[in-house]
This record gives C-alpha cells, sequence and structure tokens, in this order.
C-alpha cells in the first residue's frame, strides 16, 4: 500500500499544451504532446492515448497536469518526459485540469 509520504514524493504541476502531433508508430492510437510548465521546468513532451476524447486542435491551450519528476520513457521513436494525468472513463481517458485557470507550473498540493 502506498503511503502519504509515497504521494509526497510525485512533482505534479499544471502545464499547458503548445503542440500536438498524430503519434503514428504508438502500438495504440495516441498523440505526442508538448506541454509548457513554466519557466522553471520548460516545455516537456508526453504521449498520450487521448485520441477517443479529443480532437488534436481542441487540445491546444489547454491546462492539465502531469507528473513532471518521472524518469523518460521511450515509447517507439518518442521521449515521453512526463505523465499526463487522466481518468479511465467509459468513453476513453479524460484530462485531469484545474476546474479554473491557473498559472504554468503550479504545483498540486
Amino acid at each position: 500500500m502506498a503511503t502519504f509520504d509515497d504521494f509526497l514524493k510525485l512533482d505534479i504541476r499544471v502545464g499547458e499544451i503548445t503542440k500536438v502531433e498524430n503519434f503514428k508508430k504508438a502500438k495504440k492510437p495516441a498523440y505526442k504532446l508538448w506541454v509548457d510548465f513554466g519557466h522553471e521546468i520548460g516545455t516537456k513532451k508526453s504521449s498520450a492515448q487521448i485520441t477517443d476524447c479529443y480532437k488534436m486542435d481542441e487540445l491546444l491551450g489547454k491546462q492539465v497536469l502531469g507528473v513532471v519528476n518521472f524518469p523518460p520513457r521511450q515509447i517507439a521513436d518518442f521521449m515521453s518526459e512526463v505523465l499526463i494525468l487522466g481518468v479511465y472513463a467509459e468513453e476513453g481517458v479524460v484530462l485531469i485540469k484545474p476546474d479554473h485557470p491557473v498559472k504554468k507550473g503550479d504545483k498540486l498540493g
């Protein structure tokens, strides 16, 4: 079982999606995302299997939550640097986001 101290080890921040591409080489349908986490962290890349719920153009400018302190992970020919958080819903993966606009890089607390 995870402890509260385990949770505190995660660095979960708010970022804004600035670029989206189809990820044609992924095993399951996915997008390549570039997410700006502000001046302290910068822009990081992620692969996200969210094609069932989102079109590419509606993702630009969307704020999302991401774990920024996991090690990078190679997915096909793409290096995913952060884990974007979502919920496995009946219709597909739904992104977790603030319900009000906040500053890029703000930390979940």
